[in-house]
């Protein structure tokens, strides 16, 4: 077992050196632990100690787990960033905070139906391909303008971009895009870095990391 507790004061001594590095003033991303597939037990010294920003990337998982810590831990944020079926969005609705990868319209309708239903508003971020890769959901950068408007129409609360850069060891490139693709849609949030690249995205203000591995370990 990983002291969780430990790695993350790791990260957060790292994020600090670094943006003293930089000389960001009042910049002060979020990490969200990622704990998909591990038990609530590795995630509680975590809780215990404040941490409040979690994600997960499957809606079932993230039910049966985090159901009964949400009711009694009320302050915590939960964030899903995995890929959202829509025959699971009225699940997600109702129990996260955060959804970090609105990439249709479909998608984006479903959570404003639910919304509606429930009279909760979900904070969303919109997925974009920043390497236009084939195999990868998200919305193309030329649209990002239009699916934000729709997005708006439907009453979403946007706060900002996601992406999952290409796998080809050169992140700086696409975390670049994601600044210049925020500041041209005027929002706020950019949720990208993740445990092999979290530091270079800090080089490109990016509000949310999505950390797991690096917190938890690997996962089996």
């Amino acid at each position: 077992m990983h002291n969780v507790l430990d790695n993350l004061n790791s990260i957060q001594n790292e994020i600090k050196i670094k943006i003293k590095k930089l000389n960001l003033l009042n910049y002060n991303p979020k990490i969200i632990a990622v704990s998909k597939t591990f038990p609530i037990k590795d995630i509680i010294p975590l809780i215990n100690n404040g941490h409040i920003h979690f994600g997960e990337n499957k809606v079932q998982e993230a039910v049966e787990k985090w159901t009964d810590i949400k009711n009694e831990f009320k302050n915590i944020k939960l964030h899903m960033v995995g890929k959202l079926q829509t025959n699971k969005v009225k699940f997600a609705v109702k129990l996260f905070d955060y959804i970090h990868s609105v990439d249709t319209l479909k998608l984006a309708k479903k959570i404003s139906d639910e919304q509606k239903k429930l009279n909760k508003k979900i904070q969303v971020f919109i997925q974009i391909n920043v390497g236009n890769e084939n195999q990868k959901t998200g919305i193309d950068i030329n649209s990002a303008s239009e699916f934000k408007n729709f997005c708006k129409e439907l009453g979403l609360d946007v706060i900002g971009t996601m992406c999952l850069p290409p796998n080809d060891g050169q992140p700086d490139i696409y975390f670049s895009k994601m600044l210049e693709v925020n500041r041209m849609l005027g929002l706020n949030e950019i949720s990208m870095g993740m445990s092999n690249d979290y530091i270079k995205a800090i080089n490109f203000k990016a509000t949310y990391l999505r950390i797991g591995s690096k917190i938890f370990g690997e996962r089996n």
